[in-house]
């Protein structure tokens, strides 16, 4: 059907097309996993001294240890 030459390119063809799709694929997952945690406000408690994070947006969060109400950092 195909002589060497022409099945060895079209199989390279194949396995480079594979390897972009897996790569754009992954590329794509990583950066939508980055998005998400991008969109994150830092707080810190001033009675227990612990950083935690909460929804964007929030400007006053309980601390998940001590309960006490904090404001968002601010740099």
């Amino acid at each position: 059907m195909f002589d060497l030459p022409t099945a060895a390119v079209i199989y390279c063809v194949l396995v480079a097309v594979a390897f972009i799709a897996a790569w754009v694929y992954y590329d794509r997952r990583d950066h939508a996993a980055f998005q998400a945690g991008r969109g994150r406000t830092a707080l810190h408690c001033i009675r227990c001294n612990r950083l935690y994070d909460a929804p964007t947006g929030t400007e006053v969060a309980a601390c998940p240890d001590c309960g006490h109400r904090n404001a968002r950092l601010k740099f």
